[in-house]
């Protein structure tokens, strides 16, 4: 297939960014099943009490940590980065921050500054290149009203770079994934497909329209989870990255032992993604995915190989997922809908029982 209309990357210069990195975005996530084994033996030790302040842990693979400051303030903190996904280096800054940030509006809270986490080849890439990488996050950092306070650097074989980002939330308004209640609603806020987008511009198969696209689905901060926090039929909140929504909407399941039921022809995906998937454009880290946690997925008769790779595609910088009361669905959408996130949608259930069913 010709895509005479394929983005370039904004700069001239050699090497393209994705060319210096084995893989991009939330697709180097170490697979959850991987995963999983290495935290078997790296966790807590027995004995080792936790303090009572540590609100939010590792127990349920969640966004991220949070420590009760006061009756009024618990701390939440998180960190995230990752390889080029894209190859213009304004545009990665910008979906790497972008990215990291979105965990902290994951447990309801507002951040309130980041420190910058980065490791460049040095004698391979230009130092405006990396200098637009940073601008690019300062921009979105600027956006979400926090500063970059400071950071760590690396020279390093791969490029990289992301945030340690530090918020605030009332500590009986935290949003846990562990929290969903049997009888709630799922709503998603933004459409899957961003993995599909990744391998298809690696494949030069993205037309400039799709590239908009992507860009603008991974540098939409997820603002509404502060409003989000202030619902008291928001039961739980999670944001869909590495693992795909099968596997973010098991990490729910999991953790608030229940079962989540989604319903695929309501789940809203990326124009053209579908057909882009038909082609081949799949990223490896959507079969590892599967690999690691399809045994607990299950699908209907007929669902095809491309629906497959769609519900375990990672997603980079991915919308919100929102388990509320069905009373204040309505409320819920209409918070996404007045920031500017569109194609927000209920998508499914939660029930008892366990893993997560699709239909």
């Amino acid at each position: 297939m010709n895509a005479p209309d394929t983005p370039m990357p904004a700069s001239t210069l050699t090497p393209r960014l994705t060319s210096l990195s084995h893989g991009g975005g939330c697709g180097c996530k170490i697979a959850p099943g991987v995963l999983s084994e290495i935290l078997k033996n790296s966790s807590n030790l027995p004995g080792f009490n936790l303090p009572p302040q540590l609100l939010v842990g590792i127990e349920t693979a969640d966004d991220a940590a949070v420590y009760q400051l006061n009756d009024e303030q618990a701390l939440i903190a998180t960190t995230d980065f990752f390889m080029p996904i894209v190859d213009d280096p304004y545009d990665f800054g910008r979906i790497a921050a972008t990215n990291a940030i979105s965990d902290v509006y994951a447990m309801g809270g507002t951040p309130i500054m980041a420190l910058g986490l980065v490791g460049m080849p040095i004698n391979v890439l230009p130092l405006e290149t990396i200098g637009a990488i940073l601008r690019g996050g300062q921009d979105v950092c600027r956006d979400a009203g926090i500063p970059i306070a400071g950071g760590h650097t690396i020279d390093s074989v791969e490029p990289i770079y992301g945030l340690v980002v530090l918020g605030l939330v009332h500590p009986s308004r935290v949003k846990k994934n562990s929290d969903a209640q049997a009888g709630d609603v799922l709503v998603l806020g933004k459409p899957l497909g961003v993995g599909i987008l990744s391998a298809a511009l690696k494949k030069e198969l993205l037309s400039a329209e799709g590239y908009a696209r992507m860009i603008a689905l991974t540098t939409q901060l997820n603002k509404p989870g502060i409003a989000l926090a202030q619902l008291e039929g928001v039961h739980a909140l999670t944001d869909i990255t590495g693992f795909g929504l099968a596997g973010h909407g098991l990490e729910l399941a999991r953790g608030a032992g229940v079962q989540v039921r989604l319903d695929w022809t309501r789940t809203p995906l990326v124009a053209g993604v579908r057909e882009l998937a038909e082609q081949g454009c799949i990223t490896g880290a959507s079969g590892r995915n599967w690999a690691s946690y399809g045994h607990e997925i299950s699908l209907p008769v007929a669902f095809s190989e491309v629906d497959r790779a769609l519900l375990s595609d990672p997603q980079t910088s991915g919308g919100l997922l929102v388990s509320c009361s069905a009373g204040s669905a309505a409320e819920v959408l209409a918070i996404f809908h007045a920031q500017g996130f569109d194609e927000a949608a209920v998508i499914g259930e939660v029930t008892a029982g366990r893993g997560v069913s699709v239909y």
